[in-house]
């Protein structure tokens, strides 16, 4: 408990990195709930429905999702629509008092989704992102056309299966050891831990060395991940999932120790008529290590 306890706030998660290219975006801010901003930014176009992307955390902002070429390549048919959760990077943090619950997350996009004038928008959730695209798919499955669920936490988070111990003993133990900086706010423990913990998301071990390489630390809110995780510890999305009428794409790593695809195996077979998808050569983060295949295989199901 122990070890898990150190790991867990960045583990299912994703990573406190940012990517400098994100830097150059363009977005803009919109009200939400509690008198804060939730920022987002579109790139993309064409007569495809939009995709909105849902990124790992939580307590992170979306930067991360800029490692791959593969939003540009599905955003020469749709909209690609990326945003920042609230409390974190662009959408600023949370106001005094402003709460930051699983049900303040599906408002938040149900916010976007209407203030850009959707009736529907194709779902995309990653990790952490994955638990939260199945929650709002629940509530609002009205307006999803079609879920990509992708290296997700379980549906009861609690039954999310982490490999890190079993695979990289070494590694967990040389992050533990910075443990208790890192809860007194020290920053430089936990770009440490942080860097320890990147190089077990890869297969490739090019991938992870050219990944690590053009990564420099970045914001991560402990106050939005906590509240967040202690929300979501509630609920057992599982009897919702069999509900689901429309199309949904199931993917992960044969290799992401970050969540075991028996996750993603289970995940599929309890949404009627699924489709589930193996990156053999990939992590936690496929459509990073092998982007041609997986726009292969998101490009195929949208259509």
């Amino acid at each position: 408990m122990k070890i898990m306890r150190f790991v867990f706030p960045a583990v299912v998660f994703f990573f406190a990195v940012s990517i400098a290219s994100a830097a150059a975006e363009d977005g803009q801010t919109i009200d939400i709930s509690g008198g804060g901003k939730l920022y987002f930014h579109i790139t993309g176009g064409g007569s495809g429905t939009p995709l909105v992307i849902i990124n790992g955390g939580p307590g992170f902002d979306h930067s991360h999702m800029h490692v791959t070429t593969a939003w540009d390549t599905l955003g020469k048919d749709r909209r690609i629509i990326f945003y920042d959760q609230r409390g974190n990077g662009r959408s600023g943090p949370l106001k005094p008092g402003q709460s930051c619950t699983l049900a303040d997350q599906i408002e938040d996009l149900e916010t976007l989704r209407t203030y850009l004038k959707l009736d529907k928008w194709d779902v995309l959730g990653h990790s952490w992102g994955g638990f939260l695209s199945m929650a709002y798919s629940a509530r609002h499955p009205e307006h999803v056309e079609r879920l990509i669920i992708v290296d997700s936490a379980a549906p009861k988070f609690s039954d999310t299966i982490f490999l890190f111990s079993q695979i990289f003993p070494e590694t967990v133990e040389r992050r533990s050891a910075y443990a208790f900086a890192d809860e007194l706010g020290d920053k430089a423990a936990s770009d440490a831990a942080i860097s320890e913990y990147l190089t077990m998301l890869f297969y490739s071990t090019e991938k992870r060395d050219k990944f690590i390489a053009q990564m420099h630390p970045g914001a991560f809110s402990k106050e939005v991940g906590a509240a967040v995780q202690r929300d979501i510890a509630r609920f057992d999305l599982n009897p919702e999932l069999p509900k689901f009428k429309f199309p949904a794409l199931v993917v992960t790593g044969r290799y992401d120790i970050n969540v075991a695809p028996l996750v993603a195996y289970k995940i599929h077979n309890a949404i009627p008529g699924s489709k589930f998808v193996v990156f053999d050569r990939s992590g936690h983060i496929p459509f990073y290590e092998q982007p041609d295949e997986f726009v292969r295989a998101v490009e195929d199901f949208l259509k």
